[in-house]
Formats: C-alpha cells, sequence, structure tokens
C-alpha cells in the first residue's frame, strides 16, 4: 500500500485527509438527528452538533440531495438545498470536511452547481468534497421533465462538462444535454487546491470499470458483511494496482447505549461501541476507507452518541 497514490492533483488537499491509504476514517450523514417516526427532521441544534462533530475529530460531514418531500420515499433528509447548507456549515466549523453525498446530475445544471461547490470550496479554504449520484428517487424526474430512463447517459455528460469548467481555464466543450464551450469563457473561482475532487455517490447507473477511471472514489451502501471483501477487491481491481481511489459505505446507525450489546446488521447497523469497534477494525483491514453513519434511525440522543463515538472510537482509528 506504500507504493500507491492518490488521484492526480489530491496529495494535498482535503481528499488525501478524508480518504488515506491504510486509514479508516468517519462521517456523519446529516441531519444530525434522528428521526425514526416521522420523514422530516426538526434540524433543531444542527449547528451545534456539526461543531461538536467538528471539535471531536470526525473526518466529514456529508448532504444529501433531495429537492421534494416524496411521502411514499419517507425522508427528506436535512430539508435545506445541499449547497447552500454546506455553505453555512462550512463558516460554523474549522476542520472538518464538508461533502455532498450526493448531487443529483442529472437534475442539476452542471455549470451552476459547480459554481456553487467552487463558491463553498473557496470559502471553506479548500474543505469542500464533491460528492455525486443519480439518485433514488424517480418521482421527482417528471417534476423536472427529464426522462428517468436516460438518467445514467445524463450523469455521464454532465459529469464531463463539471470536470472541464472545474479545472481547465477557458475551455473548449461540446456537452450532448448542457450546452457547449467555445473557448471565451472561464467559470471561477477554481479550486482551493489543484483541482476539484469527485467522488461517486452509489453506483450512478455506471458500470465500476467507468466509477474507476472517472471517478476519485467510491461510497456505496451498506453491503453484506460477508460480500464486502470481494466488493473492495473488484473495486481495487478496476482501479489498477498504482493509484489509491478510496471504497467506503455509507449506512443507518444506532449506537446502543450498552458499551457491551451485540451487533445486529440489516437494514442499518445498531450495536454498543465494543462490538462496533471490532466490525471497524475487521474492515479497516479489509481495506474499507470511510465510513458515513446515518442516525436518522436512531432513538438515542444524537449528541450523546456523537460524544461516545469520540471519545471511544475515533481515536482508535487516527
Amino acid at each position: 500500500m506504500s507504493d500507491i497514490h492518490p488521484p492526480a492533483g489530491l496529495a494535498s488537499s482535503v481528499f488525501s485527509k478524508v480518504f488515506r491509504p491504510e486509514k479508516l476514517t468517519f462521517g456523519l450523514l446529516t441531519p444530525l438527528e434522528g428521526y425514526p417516526l416521522s420523514d422530516t427532521p426538526s434540524m433543531e441544534g444542527h449547528t451545534a452538533l456539526a461543531k461538536l462533530a467538528d471539535d471531536l475529530g470526525f473526518a466529514a460531514l456529508w448532504l444529501r440531495d433531495v429537492p421534494f418531500r416524496d411521502p411514499a420515499f419517507g425522508d427528506v433528509a436535512q430539508i435545506y438545498d445541499p449547497m447552500v447548507y454546506a455553505s453555512w456549515l462550512a463558516a460554523v466549523t474549522q476542520r472538518i470536511a464538508i461533502g455532498t453525498a450526493g448531487m443529483i446530475l442529472p437534475l442539476r445544471d452542471p455549470i451552476a452547481i459547480t459554481k456553487q461547490a467552487l463558491s463553498v470550496d473557496q470559502l471553506s479554504n479548500g474543505r469542500f468534497l464533491m460528492g455525486v449520484s443519480t439518485g433514488d428517487r424517480p418521482s421527482e424526474y417528471p417534476a423536472f421533465g427529464i426522462d428517468f430512463e436516460k438518467r445514467a447517459e445524463r450523469f455521464r455528460d454532465a459529469y464531463s462538462l463539471i470536470k472541464v469548467v472545474a479545472n481547465e481555464s477557458f475551455p473548449v466543450h461540446q456537452s450532448r444535454h448542457f450546452g457547449s464551450l467555445d473557448g471565451s469563457l472561464d467559470l471561477i473561482p477554481k479550486a482551493f487546491a489543484s483541482r476539484l475532487p469527485m467522488v461517486a455517490v452509489g453506483r450512478c447507473g455506471q458500470e465500476i470499470s467507468w466509477l474507476a477511471e472517472n471517478m476519485d472514489g467510491w461510497i456505496w451502501h451498506q453491503s453484506n458483511l460477508e460480500q464486502l471483501p470481494k466488493v473492495i477487491d473488484l473495486w481495487r481491481s478496476a482501479c489498477g494496482p498504482d493509484t489509491f481511489k478510496p471504497y467506503g459505505y455509507g449506512t443507518f446507525f444506532e449506537l446502543d447505549s450498552d458499551p457491551n450489546a451485540p451487533l445486529n446488521w440489516g437494514r442499518g447497523v445498531r450495536g454498543g461501541r465494543k462490538a462496533l469497534i471490532d466490525l471497524w477494525l475487521r474492515q479497516h483491514d479489509q481495506g474499507v476507507s470511510h465510513v458515513a453513519l446515518n442516525m436518522r434511525v436512531s432513538h438515542r440522543s444524537v449528541k450523546d452518541t456523537i460524544q461516545e463515538l469520540g471519545e471511544h472510537v475515533l481515536p482508535l482509528f487516527t
């Protein structure tokens, strides 16, 4: 592992602090709140909890892109627009990375979200991570007048345009769905570091080989415990032996107040901290680079959960 390198241009960026070879880091999915009996969080006290996570050494806060409330789906995430909320969180924290998990590229104007992303990146002194996806709610696509069946194609097209306008000066580019550039315009600002990192959140409708070639990392959903090593091996094989492209996962999560409580692994993970430490040490050895915890299902105080993880779990992995 010592001979592999991060993706080009990201060695000194926030990417290399959140995703490091042979290290496992932890992030929190917003909202920082348990709301197991509702589809809508209260968002009370979220600023103080974000500051607490920052102080305790969590690697990242992740914001989902959910344009509409769909009662059939049952979760509106953090309510606020992810880019607006990212700028707020960047202003009230100092070290923690702020990431999107992920911006729904087929539904978004790629130039507009690139401008927003680069603005947050500059204003946060380079703490922004661009996670991108195709979304998981077909009901939202008709509202935007977009064919759900073409989401994978639109994703690739949007990705190509974002990469060009974010990282090149006065680019020339022809997009199938979103417009063209003739070299007379330059999008500013540019990234705080050498370039804007982009991480796939979910499969994005793409083959793993495409994700490995084009993305800087991959955050998928919680995998079956027995299948996880195979998934990581598949990802690493696709990425090649010389470049470190991290694999992480997001999961519903509840920390039991009893530190000796056994591990429960199903639609999310629940257990006492001792069982969770054993799990995450094992997954660290298997090659997991990042775990993003979604406490939406938690009945326990999120503040207490963050505090316990920060005091008893994070120090074992840093």
